[in-house]
């Protein structure tokens, strides 16, 4: 595996470009959730990049950039075990190497959960992944469905802007007690991180409900959901909402359309997000984690 730091570099080392690209993007820190998408990636590709890179577009002034976790040496041994050809971790410098003049403005998909108390995040998002499309130029690329407003973003930016990529969702890895993987897990307390098991439970004990047939409205969703969160007393509650997949639109009834169950929550001054998405199929395997 080569290890890139520069633009130039990576365009060169990809100048033959026979045969299809995968790129993942990541912001490092790398766990079995981004392992999990890299050997998918390896799966499907003649060749894999994997591009580690924290992106200051994407944190607000009071959110976690300086303390994101960050271990590039492990990153890169983590990276060429699951099978990348190529590590791109270019500095800020490098990416920005003067004031952003123009980036991208995602509307309407940005304006809920996530993006609500988050403003600006996602044209962060949106702009440095376009660069890295730009820079690496793959076939495919690879998101995790835990980042599920993301993904429906980014898949929304190719269709809109038509870049010749093909955007593959993976599934969400979880803990062995079906926490969602996080960089962020690494700065929970020990009462924390048990507590927060609370959100997969919660997600698991609604899955039954609507395959059951017991739950077929957003409200007793929302109310199921939250009621259960709230005997976590070190969990404060930002959102939890059942919306249209991907657009992301109001919904009173679950049936017969693709729906989202997400949610975010504060453990101390960890925010953690999970979701749980419908297709509207009379079937066991109707719920996609």
């Amino acid at each position: 595996m080569r290890i890139i730091e520069t633009i130039h570099e990576a365009r060169q080392a990809l100048v033959e470009r026979e045969g299809s690209i995968g790129l993942v993007p990541t912001m490092g820190y790398l766990h079995a959730g981004h392992v999990s998408l890299i050997e998918q990636a390896r799966k499907d590709c003649d060749r894999v990049v994997v591009s580690v890179f924290v992106n200051p577009l994407q944190f607000g002034p009071s959110e976690d950039l300086d303390r994101y976790p960050r271990d590039l040496e492990r990153d890169a041994h983590l990276a060429e075990e699951a099978g990348a050809d190529i590590l791109f971790t270019p500095s800020v410098t490098e990416m920005y190497p003067r004031s952003t003049q123009v980036s991208l403005a995602v509307k309407g998909l940005s304006e809920r959960l996530c993006g609500a108390s988050r403003p600006g995040h996602f044209d962060g998002v949106a702009t440095v992944v376009a660069k890295l499309f730009q820079i690496i130029q793959p076939s495919h690329a690879y998101f995790g469905q835990k980042d599920a407003q993301q993904l429906a973003i980014i898949q929304c930016m190719v269709e809109d802007l038509n870049f010749p990529i093909e955007i593959v969702p993976c599934p969400t890895l979880r803990e062995p007690d079906g926490l969602a993987m996080s960089s962020r897990n690494v700065y929970l307390s020990v009462e924390e991180r048990n507590q927060a098991t609370i959100l997969n439970n919660a997600l698991s004990k609604v899955t039954t409900e609507v395959e059951k047939g017991n739950i077929t409205q957003a409200n007793e969703v929302v109310d199921l959901v939250k009621g259960m969160i709230q005997t976590a007393p070190l969990g404060e509650i930002e959102y939890v909402e059942a919306l249209t997949y991907p657009y992301l639109q109001p919904i009173t009834h679950l049936k017969d359309q693709r729906v989202i169950i997400a949610l975010a929550v504060h453990f101390g001054q960890t925010r953690l997000i999970d979701n749980v998405i419908w297709t509207g199929k009379e079937d066991a395997s109707c719920l996609e984690r």
